[in-house]
């Protein structure tokens, strides 16, 4: 499959996905959203990706939706912000939410509206030194959208949440760090090095048994405690029932790594 607005390149089990207007600062299009969200399917169904990386050619992340498109499309008359969310970015945050592999956001410059709206639906944020994060919607008049006001007070509580939307206030790598919706900030040149090492152990681990983990959290954000344990029971089941399990158990008793096969 060929995209015109991203790149795939899988290596080594490692498929990392970039967002290519670099001239854009990567602005989300209806082409590059409907790409995106093919290139997740993609993945999630190709047996040999077992990470996915997502970053942004350029000085770049994103720089969330592309306003001149959408303002073009608003003077044809008949634009809808709803059918717009529910037709491509809502789809796309679902993919990403669901994929049964992990998502680490290798986040370079800015990532703004939207953009952060990416790198929350992803497993692991690693950011460079320089790079920025942005709650814009308010500056244009907009309510935050693609999943942000469930995922961001999810990931750094209601109050700090509710004051990066009110304001649309610029958050530094540093700060994001200290609110906890970063796991790492690294130097802008070790930001490749640093993500590579991160997928490479993804790249080795028991993939179905990370599906499962992902399922676990994702159906605990919105349950009570004795149905998320019901919910751990399941899918404990099924990882119990995978050849990396039998492969971990024989690994322990014959104290030797275990080789992960990803099944």
């Amino acid at each position: 499959m060929s995209f015109e607005t991203i790149l795939y390149q899988i290596d080594n089990s490692i498929l990392t996905i970039t967002l290519n207007r670099p001239d854009k600062l990567n602005a989300m299009t209806p082409i590059l959203l409907r790409e995106l969200k093919e290139a997740f399917e993609q993945a999630n169904n190709d047996q040999v990706v077992r990470v996915v990386i997502l970053t942004g050619a350029g000085r770049g992340f994103c720089a969330g939706a592309d306003l001149a498109a959408a303002s073009e499309l608003m003077m044809r008359g008949g634009f809808s912000y709803e059918e717009n969310l529910n037709a491509t970015y809502n789809p796309l945050i679902l993919t990403m939410q669901n994929l049964q592999k992990p998502i680490i956001a290798a986040v370079n410059g800015v990532a703004a509206g939207a953009g952060m709206s990416l790198t929350l639906a992803c497993d692991i944020r690693i950011a460079a030194e320089s790079a920025s994060f942005l709650q814009a919607f308010v500056k244009i008049g907009l309510v935050p959208d693609s999943g942000s006001t469930w995922m961001l007070p999810r990931l750094i509580g209601l109050t700090k949440a509710l004051e990066l939307m009110l304001t649309g206030k610029k958050v530094t790598a540093q700060e994001a760090l200290e609110l906890g919706f970063v796991n790492q900030v690294v130097p802008d040149a070790e930001l490749s090095a640093t993500v590579q090492q991160m997928a490479q152990l993804f790249a080795v681990a028991p993939t179905k048994t990370i599906g499962l983990i992902k399922q676990a959290v994702n159906f605990a954000a919105t349950s009570s405690l004795e149905d998320a344990m019901k919910n751990e029971a399941r899918l404990q089941d099924a990882a119990g029932k995978s050849a990396d399990h039998m492969e971990g158990v024989a690994a322990f008793l014959e104290k030797r790594p275990a080789a992960f096969k990803g099944e």
